[in-house]
Formats: C-alpha cells, sequence, structure tokens
C-alpha cells in the first residue's frame, strides 16, 4: 500500500491561521485582554502549521508523525468551531455602522454574557490542549525520527505493463494500430524529416504505459537506435542518462563502465553526440512536470532523420507541453468498452470471454461498472477473484469490500500504488478540495458551479491578489482535472468551460480511503461506515444510505462539529435527526430528497455557520421562516421547486452572493439592500411588486440575471392590474437593466417567457457593450436583428435570439461580431433554405439554428465551427438534403432534428440517411446525433446531478 501522505491537516490549519489574523486586524482584536489571547493561539498555531507543512514533504511519515498530526487538525476543527461561537455570541458587530458603533455593541454584547471571563476561559482550555500537543511532539522528539520505519524499496508495479504479452491484451489493437500508422507515415513523408513527439495522456491505470510499448514493439525495428525509460515523480537526470545510453545499441565500446562518474551535462553532451546522426525511438515514460521534459527532451538532437519520441503522462498540459511542434500528436487514452472490458475479465478468471457460469454474471456486471473500464482494476480485481471460490456469496463480499481490499489485500497494492501516485503528486490545497468528493455517492455527476460554492463555503479558497475567491476555486477544479484527478462530463461548453465531472470509482476508493483516515468525512452507506465503531467526532457527514438502525446510530452522536451534511439516500429523511443537532454546519445539501417537506426544518434559524443551502428538485412550497436568521448564507439554490413567495424580513440576509430560485418566485421587497448578491437566476418579474423590480437596479455588484416575464400565463389582467400594471412593471425592469449598465458589472443576461407579447419592450433596449451572454427563451420573435446588436458589442460572446427572418444585412451584422463563440437563431418563417456565405464569424464555435426549410454553408463560412445543431422542416423538400458540411473545416459534431408532426417517415429517413452520408464523407469524421427536444437538449446541456 502506498504511503499515506498528510493532506487534510494542512488544509484545517492554513484557514485557520488567516481568519486569526483577520480577527487581530478587525474591531474584536482592539477589545483589551482578547487580542492577547488571540496573539497566543495565532503564534502558536503558525508555529504547527509549519511543523505540519514539513511533515506533508515526507514520502513515508513515522506513525507517531501522523498521530501527532491527527491531534492537531482535531485540535484546529475545535478552535475554529469556539472562534466562530465567540464571533456569534457578540452578534456579529461590526456589520453596521462605523468603528465606534461597532465597539460600543460589542462591549454591550460582553457585558450581557457576563463579562469577556467566560471566554477568556475557552481561551485558556485550548491553550492548555495547545500546550499538550505541542509538550508531546518534543518528548517523542518526532523531528529526530526517520521518515521511513522501513528500509525496503517497493517494485515498480508498472514493470509488468513492460513484458505484457500481447496475447493477454484485449482492446489495444485499435489505437495500437492507429498510432503505429501515423509514426510510419510522418516517416514516410520526404519533405518532412524532422523529429515527431507523440504523447499519450491519460487517468492513472488506463494502460499508457502498455500502449506504449506495443507501439514500441511494432516499429522499433525501422530505427538505428531505441530507448525505453522512466522518469516518474522525482526525475533522476543523471540516472535517466545513463539509462538510455545503456540502450543505445549505437553507442562505441569505449563508453562501457565510464559513464558512472559523468554529471548530467556530460551525459547529455554524450548522448547527443551518439545521436547526432542516427535515427532513434525513444520512449519517455510517465513525465510529471513541463520541467523534467524540458530535462530531458534537450539530450535528444533534432536531426532531420524522422526521429520518434513517445511520452506518457498524466497531465494533459505536460502532455502538450511535449507536443510543441504541428506536427507532433496529443493521444488521450480513453477507457475500455464495455465489450472489452468483459472480456478481459472473463479470461483473466476463467480463460475465455464466454467462460462465466450464469450465476455470476450479475454480481460480475457490478463488479465491472465499478471499475469503470480501468483495465488496471479490471487486471488487479480478477486476480483477487480468480483465488476465491466460483460462488456468488464471495463474489457479492469482494464487491462490497473493494474500498477495504485496496488498503489490505496484496493482490490489489500495485493498483493502489499507482492511484495513490497522482494523490500524492497534489499540493495540500487541491488535496483538501479532492477530499471534498468523497461526499458524494457513486457515479454521482457533480456541477461545477455547485462544487466551487461548497469549497468556497467550507472555507478551502482565499483571495489571492488580483482573483475573486470563485476564480481560485475554479483555477483548483481545471487543475484537478489537468491531473486526470477527476473527469470532465458533458459536452465542454462553447467557451471551453466545463460544466460538470464524476470521479473513477476506484480513484473515488482512494480518496474515500484517505478521507477516513484524515477524519475528513463520515460516509454512512451499504458497506461504507458503522458508526458504532467509530471513535472519533464526525467532521462532514455524507448520508447515501440509512434505515431504523442507522437512524438510531445517529441520533446517539455527537454531531455539534459536523461541518457539511449531504443527504443522496432516496427517502431517508424521515431518519435524519433534527437540524438543531448540526450547530457547526457550513454546508448543508438536500437535494433531489423526496420527502422534504415533511420534514421539520424550523431548527434551521440555529445554524448560524451555514454559507451553503441546496434544496433544489425537493417538493417544498415554501421556505421555512427561520432562514431570514442566517446572516453568514451565501448561497441559497431552491430551483426545481414550488416555490413562489420568499419569507419576510429575505433582504436582510446581505451576505448572499447567490439566489437561484423557481420561475414562480417573485423578487423580495428589499433586494436591494442585497448589495453582495452576484447572480440571481429564475426570478419571476411579472408577479413580483414594482418597487423590488426598481431595487433590482441598486444590485451593482449583479454580473449573472434571469428572469421570466409573462404577461397571459398568470392571468395578469384580472389579479394585477390589467396590461397599464404590467407595463409599469416593463418599465421598472426595464430602469433597473439600464442601471445594471451603467455599473458595467452585468456580464449574463437571460430572459424568459411563454407568449407573444412580454419581450416587445426590449426592442428598444441598449445592451451593455461589457455584456457576455444574452439568452431569450421565448414565444416572442424580433422582427428582424435589433438596431442594439452591433459590432461594437466586443465583449458578446454567446447570443440566442428568435427572429421573424434573419436578411443579409442581420446576417452580416452577427457575422461582425469579433467576440461570438456561441449562436442559437430560432428563426419564425423562411420559405428557402437558410444559407450562410462566406463572411464574418471569426471566432464562432458552436451554431444551433432552428430555421424552417434548412441551412446551407457556402466555402469559407465559419472557419471555427466545431458544433453544428440543426432543425428544419423537411416537408416537400425537392432539392435534396445537402448542406455543405464539407466546407467547414474544424467541425466535431453534428446534430439534427426535425419539429414533432412535421412531414412524413420517409421524409425523416431521407433527410437524416442524406446528412450522415455528409458527416461520414468528412475528413474530420464528426459524431453525429439527433435532437429529440430542441430545447430540452439545449437546458439539459446546462444542468448537472449535484
Amino acid at each position: 500500500m502506498a504511503p499515506m501522505v498528510v493532506s487534510a491537516s494542512i488544509g484545517v490549519l492554513g484557514p485557520l491561521v488567516v481568519k486569526l489574523g483577520r480577527l487581530l486586524a478587525g474591531e474584536y482584536g482592539r477589545l483589551k485582554g482578547v487580542r492577547k489571547e488571540i496573539l497566543a493561539l495565532n503564534l502558536e498555531l503558525s508555529t504547527m502549521h509549519a511543523a505540519v507543512q514539513k511533515y506533508a514533504m515526507l514520502e513515508d511519515p513515522d506513525i507517531q508523525v501522523k498521530q501527532w498530526i491527527s491531534m492537531v487538525r482535531e485540535l484546529a476543527y475545535d478552535i475554529e468551531d469556539h472562534i466562530d461561537k465567540f464571533i456569534h455570541r457578540l452578534g456579529n458587530s461590526g456589520r453596521h455602522g462605523g468603528f465606534k458603533e461597532s465597539f460600543r455593541r460589542i462591549a454591550l454584547s460582553l457585558k450581557t454574557l457576563g463579562s469577556r471571563h467566560g471566554i477568556s476561559g475557552q481561551i485558556e482550555e485550548l491553550k492548555a490542549r495547545i500546550k499538550h500537543v505541542k509538550d508531546l511532539k518534543n518528548s517523542y522528539r518526532l523531528d529526530d525520527v526517520s521518515c521511513s520505519t522501513y528500509n525496503h524499496k517497493s517494485v515498480d508495479p508498472r514493470l509488468s505493463a513492460l513484458f505484457a504479452e500481447e496475447a493477454h491484451l484485449v482492446g489495444v489493437e485499435g489505437p495500437r494500430d492507429d498510432l503505429v500508422k501515423w509514426m510510419v507515415d510522418e516517416g514516410k513523408n520526404t519533405t518532412r524529416k524532422h523529429r515527431c513527439v507523440l504523447s499519450i495522456v491519460g487517468f492513472g491505470g488506463l494502460g499508457k504505459t502498455t500502449l506504449a510499448n506495443q507501439v514500441y514493439r511494432k516499429i522499433e525495428g525501422d530505427f538505428d537506435c531505441r530507448a525505453f525509460v522512466s522518469v516518474s515523480q522525482k526525475p533522476d537526470i543523471k540516472r535517466i542518462m545513463k539509462d538510455v545510453i545503456s540502450q543505445m545499441s549505437c553507442k562505441d565500446g569505449s563508453i562501457e563502465g565510464t559513464t558512472d562518474n559523468w554529471d548530467e551535462r556530460r551525459s547529455i553532451t554524450k548522448l547527443r553526440e551518439l545521436l547526432k546522426d542516427k535515427r532513434y525511438l525513444i520512449i519517455i515514460d510517465d513525465i510529471w512536470s513541463t520541467q523534467a521534459w524540458n530535462n530531458v527532451q534537450c539530450a535528444f538532437p533534432e536531426n532531420n532523420y524522422s526521429s520518434r519520441i513517445i511520452i506518457t503522462t498524466r497531465i494533459s498540459d505536460v502532455a502538450k507541453s511535449c507536443c510543441s511542434c504541428t506536427t507532433d500528436r496529443t493521444y488521450n487514452i480513453e477507457a475500455l468498452s464495455d465489450l472489452h472490458a468483459r472480456e478481459l475479465f472473463f479470461k483473466r478468471i476463467f480463460g475465455s470471454a464466454d467462460g462465466c457460469p450464469d450465476m455470476l454474471k450479475e454480481v460480475s456486471d457490478k463488479i465491472l461498472n465499478k471499475c469503470g473500464g480501468l483495465p488496471l482494476a479490471i487486471i488487479s480485481i480478477s486476480a483477487l477473484l480468480a483465488n476465491k471460490c466460483t460462488v456468488k456469496e464471495e463474489w457479492e463480499k469482494v464487491k462490497r469490500s473493494i474500498g477495504h481490499a485496496l488498503e489490505k489485500h496484496q493482490t490489489l497494492e500495485g493498483m493502489s500504488t499507482i492511484l495513490s501516485l497522482s494523490y500524492n503528486d497534489l499540493p495540500p490545497n487541491l488535496k483538501t478540495c479532492l477530499l471534498y468528493l468523497s461526499v458524494f455517492p457513486e457515479d454521482c455527476v457533480i456541477s461545477k458551479n455547485s462544487l466551487l460554492r461548497r469549497w468556497i463555503a467550507e472555507g478551502f479558497v482565499s483571495e489571492e491578489r488580483g482573483r475573486s475567491q470563485y476564480e481560485v476555486a475554479e483555477s483548483y477544479f481545471y487543475e484537478l482535472i489537468n491531473k486526470s484527478m477527476v473527469q470532465p462530463v458533458g459536452q465542454v461548453s462553447y467557451d471551453g468551460k466545463v460544466r460538470a465531472c464524476k470521479v473513477h470509482d476506484m480513484m473515488l476508493e482512494i480518496i474515500i480511503s484517505k478521507s477516513a483516515e484524515d477524519n475528513f468525512v463520515t460516509v454512512v452507506g451499504e458497506g461504507r461506515t458503522s458508526l458504532s465503531n467509530r471513535h472519533r467526532v464526525i467532521r462532514r457527514l455524507s448520508v447515501q444510505y440509512s434505515d431504523n438502525k442507522l437512524a438510531l446510530a445517529l441520533e446517539n452522536e455527537d454531531l455539534s462539529h459536523v461541518r457539511s451534511l449531504i443527504v443522496t439516500a432516496p427517502g431517508c429523511i424521515k431518519h435524519l435527526p433534527n437540524l438543531a443537532k448540526f450547530e457547526a454546519l457550513r454546508v448543508l445539501d438536500f437535494q433531489g430528497l423526496d420527502g422534504l417537506e415533511q420534514y421539520d426544518m424550523n431548527s434551521v434559524e440555529k445554524l448560524f455557520q451555514l454559507k451553503y443551502l441546496s434544496l433544489m428538485n425537493t417538493n417544498i412550497s415554501r421556505l421555512p421562516l427561520g432562514i431570514v436568521m442566517l446572516s453568514d448564507l451565501e448561497t441559497l439554490d431552491f430551483r426545481g421547486t414550488f416555490v413562489e413567495e420568499l419569507p419576510d424580513g429575505f433582504g436582510q440576509l446581505t451576505k448572499l452572493q447567490h439566489l437561484l430560485a423557481e420561475k414562480r418566485t417573485k423578487i423580495p421587497s428589499g433586494i436591494g439592500n442585497m448589495s453582495n448578491l452576484r447572480v440571481i437566476s429564475n426570478i419571476n418579474a411579472t408577479m413580483s411588486p414594482a418597487d423590488a423590480l426598481e431595487d433590482l437596479g441598486n444590485l451593482t455588484y449583479l454580473s449573472e440575471l434571469s428572469v421570466y416575464l409573462n404577461y397571459g400565463g398568470y392571468d395578469f389582467g384580472s389579479k394585477c392590474g390589467g396590461l397599464d400594471a404590467y407595463r409599469m412593471h416593463e418599465e421598472k425592469l426595464l430602469s433597473s437593466l439600464h442601471k445594471l449598465i451603467g455599473s458595467c458589472k452585468l456580464r449574463s443576461l437571460s430572459i424568459y417567457s411563454s407568449d407573444s407579447y412580454s419581450l416587445k419592450f426590449l426592442e428598444s433596449w441598449s445592451m451593455p457593450s461589457a455584456l457576455q451572454m444574452f439568452h431569450m427563451g421565448t414565444d416572442y420573435y424580433f422582427p428582424n436583428i435589433p438596431k442594439w446588436i452591433s459590432p461594437a458589442l466586443t465583449s458578446l460572446s454567446s447570443l440566442n435570439i428568435n427572429l421573424i427572418e434573419l436578411t443579409e444585412d442581420g446576417l452580416r451584422t452577427l457575422g461582425e461580431l469579433p467576440a461570438l463563440l456561441d449562436l442559437v437563431l430560432t428563426l419564425e418563417t423562411g420559405a428557402n433554405k437558410f444559407t450562410v456565405q462566406g463572411i464574418g464569424f471569426p471566432s464562432l464555435k458552436h451554431l444551433k439554428i432552428c430555421s424552417g426549410q434548412g441551412t446551407y454553408f457556402v466555402k469559407g463560412a465559419m472557419p471555427k465551427l466545431e458544433y453544428l445543431g440543426l432543425v428544419f422542416l423537411p416537408v416537400g423538400r425537392n432539392c435534396g438534403f445537402y448542406i455543405g458540411l464539407a466546407h467547414l473545416p474544424c467541425l466535431k459534431v453534428v446534430k439534427i432534428g426535425f419539429p414533432p408532426g412535421c412531414g412524413t417517415k420517409p421524409e425523416f429517413i431521407s433527410a437524416t440517411a442524406a446528412i450522415k452520408e455528409e458527416v461520414h464523407a468528412h475528413t474530420n469524421h464528426p459524431r453525429f446525433g439527433i435532437f429529440y427536444n430542441w430545447f430540452n437538449d439545449m437546458e439539459m446541456s446546462k444542468r448537472a446531478t449535484r
């Protein structure tokens, strides 16, 4: 088993030290006596933080070191809880008024609480614990303890990949032959004889080394010299150069036995001399950094002999940096298909792909699903099962205990080591963020935005110079993807951003194991955790299964230190203890829970530290009244509910940044006071009070607004004063939009309606030049391109608009938008084909058109287009279905659709076949699909499960 490197402890201590520093700099630090105590805590914890950082660098910490770090971690949690309670008891006095008023309120609060003596007593108790932990470190002499209690060196588990017999491999033939063909064809090109690099990149255990070795074996005879070397996480350049030289068949005899005393410079110089007039083939396996590549690649000269270098890496940025020339190639290795996974699994156990007994097929499918097409996982678990009796119950036990077996069973040690390498390579902040993913169940699709807001609420992310917390959190997210720790899910958006991710089941088992060791997350679910066997405080709780027994165990637990509560198990809300027991919560997620409306949420007001609350996709029709007492709340998500009105006093949630509502929800009175709001989603403007609409304009930091208007759908005429009242609402909304334009903060505006009248007022609107996205989801159609759309909109990158018709002038206007990447056009009329000439659209990558009679692209049109979605009517088409896809050189995806009820089945079949023929003839071989519902397809692409 790979060593467990310290991780979460640093993630706890770092933010706490920052928090204490802020207290010292604020009004609390000016209170006599309190400042001295906080300063003492800060100094001691800063010293401990430095010690933990030092121990985190050890590859194999001593068991006493691990125990001491565990004590520091739990101490840090408790100190932060006490500090937060201290601030809360003083009433968050700094929120209103100047310093003198704040100081007066603090002093009054202290007198009311019975002076500072009680608080000082709590701090004294914490200081005593700190002293005890500090004394233990000294008495155990931890700084003198060796970083490893064993002197053995483990065998590199990747060695087996180098000597794998081709007959035992499955699913490698296609990728191997593709890459061999590319390598050979490039070599035959008489005009290009320079060195080429192939980068094979992917998640640990996917078979990168195996694939590289198979390519190597197929083509090695075509080269004068060849070598296969491994770089690994801590590259020894001298050893690597010596290894390459020793494998060179072109070296002269004078080198034998002389390389031991050479330094890096001499080794590189000699290797370049050996290769200067030779055609060479080098595999550089397992590169972890761009710097390592720069240090190694300088030894391989560009000699115009069609030499080849193959590198393998888990990190996308490294793969790209290795392929700096246009003729180089990056290959993203994929998991095995279901067919190949089953073949490999059953061949390893039963000797043939069809040798599995019927009684084991169901459990085999479950095990294979957990392996997720990862060859290393399939090989390792099949080796474990090969030594088990072919009895269903035995295999079920293995399925349930795979996570435990990763830690304990020698058969799976190699896989655990390889997967842990990626984790161990992460910096402490990314380890903390990755461990948090253990709160999600297997196969869960995780929304990026939701995840980033949770990280922020938990205190894992701090602002950096020139970057907001959200921007820093987003950089963490993409770094985890870059390092292949999490997998992007769904179509990448027009701006290259990922909307959601998931964690491979095997990596999730590693994360859960490390999370349990660090007491980071407690997962309650079938086969996961038995609460009765725990002896540690629960810090984060993920309830993925519950019954009466687990409910009783939870009731008997001390839940007062739980920081995150995520409940995902269907029907388990009835077993959940009262919210009053979870007084330290920062994150509360009830998303998608059935029966939540029957759960007593009246105690939510006691969760004074709550920053993130999700009630999304539940059946609730009202929010608990106590929610207005959550003064630190930053994110409130109740999309997909039946909530129409917000509680009185909602406007006092002045720290709220993300209000994610439902299109029935009225804008609350007093919203103008919520100056920290950045995102408002799905608010109903039509049914809201007019003064609330006017208040929207005061939200000067608002960057994203999504509003719903509907004159007819809610019987506005009889309920709200008729057309005159509706027009007053329009005027108020338009006035607020103009104010938001003036603030230059508004970046995204979406306006939805379900009638053909509601958005007519937008014809006279002026779009802000800083706006990046404008979407309209409605039955209203502009007569033509509005005047406010012009080349002056230099930031507009995404546009969704409905038009009665699109003229050549209108098309030219759209084509002149310099930053436009994503365009969705819905046209009401059009008797002829919609033709896109070779003009404009210099940046467009995504295009969706619902054009009635189809679309045709002329050569030169949309030179960067990658995604094309078309909806049209095939009725009465006598001129064929040719679209001109060959004129779109960067095309990667084509999707088509037909409105329901339009046309006959033969017409649909004919149109689909014709377009498929164009797709297959395209040199890029783009993916092809069919829209079954135009609007649902657009909407679903924006959503993630959690």
